[in-house]
């Protein structure tokens, strides 16, 4: 008797996600078997998986970009000690 149970996607965390946004800044459009290699990098995952999550990063992009979705007001408390260093440092 064959289930009718729905598996659910795979669940992307804060660190996988990150992991995939750094495999996206290393692997560009040119890099041979990129998904599998995206893949590899962030673990866990498969090639469908990957190309997924990356339809659905450009999809939030143009709707960012389309003016869809609008940009968080910040508060500027919310400025990491990172940014702070960033906007004191002298090039």
């Amino acid at each position: 008797m064959a289930s009718n149970t729905v598996t659910s996607p795979p669940k992307w965390t804060s660190k996988k996600n990150k992991m995939f946004e750094n495999a996206l800044a290393i692997y560009d459009k040119d890099t041979p078997d990129r998904w599998c290699k995206i893949a590899m990098f962030v673990g866990g995952t498969t090639e469908v998986e990957i190309k997924k999550q990356y339809e659905k990063l450009v999809e939030d992009i143009n709707n960012i970009e389309s003016g869809k979705v609008p940009l968080p007001s910040y508060r500027k408390n919310d400025i990491s000690s990172a940014e702070k260093r960033l906007r004191n440092l002298k090039l």
